[in-house]
């Protein structure tokens, strides 16, 4: 497959690989776009352009962010694939379009396994699950034993239907022995505010850390396999006896599958390095976010690893968007 065939060539030394980029670029200030699929003022669109920033020094280049909002982020995944395969267009992306909408979709007008190529890992964070401040569950297995002596109000909320937080709460049930009802919202404001008034159990998203600090709501816990350093009072569920219910989300770059592999490279290593710059990783905590930077190699391990972990998640659903 293309996805795998690109990996193999990521062989070059990174020296050799930037050094030939680079002479094909020498001759013009070359304007990349790093497509964004939400509007601006979200996570990925704020990372997106931290990052923007620093690639435009380091690759002598006009960088900027064009936000592509809909369909859940793939329309721009779709407008990837459809640009040229020449280095100037980089998807950023959560894994919500490119792991996800593969096994929820009967359709999609992109192979993320064909059509693109993993570059660089931004950022990584937990997602949690919560409940309101004045709730009565002080602790997951406070919210699971209330689960399981009200099955009828055994349910979570989460901001979208068919995204990584509602399978998260999927394993949750698997893990716990409980039929688990999924509510969708419209968005994570209004999950909140419900959460807050006491009108849902329990959330599962990447929730504002002032909100807990401040006692509006408590998580409970984290997807992630050690504490996040974000968020270090808030246990894991492998912590609590759930070592099942994993799963980082994060935000990645990534390019078209037939970009020349010394390209790819080039930009991996501009991204990666702005991604651990301080004040890019500084901006990212306040955000929640783990400022990460690995490079394509190294991400193209988190993306198999997480279509492994969802596939059977999602499949075992039953659950289809389309």
């Amino acid at each position: 497959m293309a996805f795998h065939h690109s990996i193999k060539r990521f062989g070059f030394g990174l020296a050799a690989a930037a050094l030939c980029a680079g002479a094909a670029w020498a001759q013009d200030r070359p304007t990349i776009r790093l497509l964004v699929g939400f509007p601006p003022g979200g996570g990925t669109d704020v990372m997106a352009r931290l990052v923007a920033e620093k690639m435009a020094m380091s690759l002598n280049a006009t960088v900027i962010v064009e936000n592509k909002p809909g369909a859940g982020g793939r329309v721009a995944a779709e407008a990837l694939k459809n640009a040229a395969p020449d280095g100037n267009t980089v998807l950023i992306t959560p894994p919500a379009p490119i792991v996800i909408a593969p096994f929820t979709f009967s359709k999609l007008p992109y192979s993320t396994e064909t059509d693109f190529v993993p570059v660089a890992q931004i950022v990584r964070y937990p997602l949690a699950i919560a409940t309101g401040g004045n709730s009565p569950y002080k602790s997951l297995a406070e919210l699971v034993s209330f689960y399981k002596a009200n099955l009828k109000q055994a349910n979570f909320g989460t901001a979208a239907a068919g995204s990584q937080l509602h399978f998260l709460g999927m394993l949750l049930g698997q893990a716990a022995g409980v039929e688990l009802t999924h509510v969708p919202y419209q968005g994570g404001a209004p999950l909140n505010n419900d959460l807050m008034g006491g009108q849902i159990a329990a959330g599962i998203d990447q929730f504002p850390y002032e909100l807990h600090k401040s006692g509006r709501i408590r998580m409970l816990a984290t997807s992630g396999t050690q504490r996040s350093p974000v968020m270090p009072d808030v246990p894991t569920f492998t912590e609590q006896g759930f070592p099942t219910v994993v799963g980082d989300a994060w935000y990645g770059a990534y390019m078209h599958a037939k970009t020349p592999a010394a390209t790819v490279q080039r930009v991996s290593a501009a991204i990666a390095a702005a991604s651990r710059l301080p004040d890019v990783a500084q901006k990212a905590a306040a955000l929640g976010l783990e400022a990460t930077g690995l490079n394509a190699a190294e991400f193209a391990k988190v993306h198999a690893a997480d279509r492994a972990r969802w596939e059977p998640v999602v499949k075992a659903s039953g659950f289809k968007a389309d």
